[in-house]
């Protein structure tokens, strides 16, 4: 039941992305692109995720557990370090590079955009990379 929930959910976000079109990097770039064709809609979907997160927040947290698992697990970590900034820039870099992020990039596949199976193949072997390396931080959820 549990995975059944996680795929409904994850196929619920992967339509939202596309309906917004924040699937789409020409949406992306233009949202970066200030002195050019700038487009506020990715700020306009950002703004709608926070405020419902913000609601909801409230009532979720007042709960013991989760609905599907055992506990909640909440960032511990009060501080800001220079792996955290580095990996934000890198993040970010990328994102405005290729103008995907990891959920629009998953979800673009599904639309059989070539770039987004580039974007997501060099996301895992990043990803895969880093683990062979051993540079595993300190878990900022305990």
């Amino acid at each position: 039941m549990k995975n059944l929930i996680s795929l409904a959910s994850g196929l619920l976000f992967g339509f939202g992305l596309a309906l917004a079109q924040m699937t789409n990097p020409a949406k992306i770039i233009d949202f970066l692109d200030f002195s050019g064709t700038w487009d506020p809609t990715l700020a306009l979907v950002m703004g709608g995720a926070v405020l419902v997160t913000l609601i909801s927040f409230h009532f979720i947290l007042r709960r013991p557990h989760p609905l599907l698992g055992g506990g909640f697990q909440l960032p511990t970590r009060k501080y800001i370090d220079i792996p955290l900034i580095g990996g934000a820039a890198l993040f970010g870099i990328g994102w405005g590079l290729g103008g995907f992020c990891p959920g629009p990039g998953i979800a673009a596949m599904a639309q059989g955009s070539w770039e987004a199976v580039v974007f997501t193949l060099g996301l895992a072997g990043g990803m895969l990379l880093f683990r062979v390396l051993g540079r595993q931080p300190d878990s900022c959820f305990q």
